[in-house]
């Protein structure tokens, strides 16, 4: 009998705010207002797609496979290039979930990048990333109205 090897864990992380489970998910939907304003695409609605790019480093695409307001967004990765790792693609095919729920005066929002887990070459700068833009920059948008995402770059001349 070959014994089960325990499955690599996914990229989690969780932060609980005051404000409802409502206004989460709209800052969550914001996406230009916590990850990046570097976004070509829609982000407010099932079935659209859109994709990130930071400098020459990074680009994914991303479709928006679930919306239930305001409990749950899932995003799936259709395709993704790293400048920095030697499986370029290694997002393509994860998908990344936001689920909300109420615990007495405050909401939980986790987050999970399923597929993002520590043997892929990138997991640690890009949970660190998250770690980011979800603590820091997504926290800030949901408590103030401002977030920290990357700024829109000017294209070269």
């Amino acid at each position: 009998m070959t014994p089960t090897l325990p499955r690599p864990e996914s990229f989690v992380t969780t932060l609980f705010v005051d404000q409802s489970p409502e206004e989460v998910f709209a800052a969550v939907v914001d996406v230009r207002g916590w990850w990046s304003e570097n976004l070509d695409g829609a982000t407010d609605r099932q079935g659209a797609e859109f994709t990130y790019r930071h400098r020459d480093i990074h680009r994914c695409t991303i479709r928006v496979a679930e919306m239930t307001s305001p409990i749950r967004l899932v995003w799936q990765v259709v395709d993704d290039h790293f400048d920095f790792t030697d499986d370029v693609g290694e997002w393509t095919g994860t998908e990344i979930h936001f689920d909300i729920s109420r615990h007495a005066s405050t909401t939980q929002l986790r987050f999970t990048h399923v597929g993002l887990v520590p043997a892929y070459e990138c997991f640690e700068v890009c949970s660190n990333a998250w770690d980011f833009y979800l603590q820091t920059s997504l926290r800030g948008l949901i408590r103030t109205g401002k977030g920290l995402p990357n700024p829109l770059e000017q294209p070269a001349h």
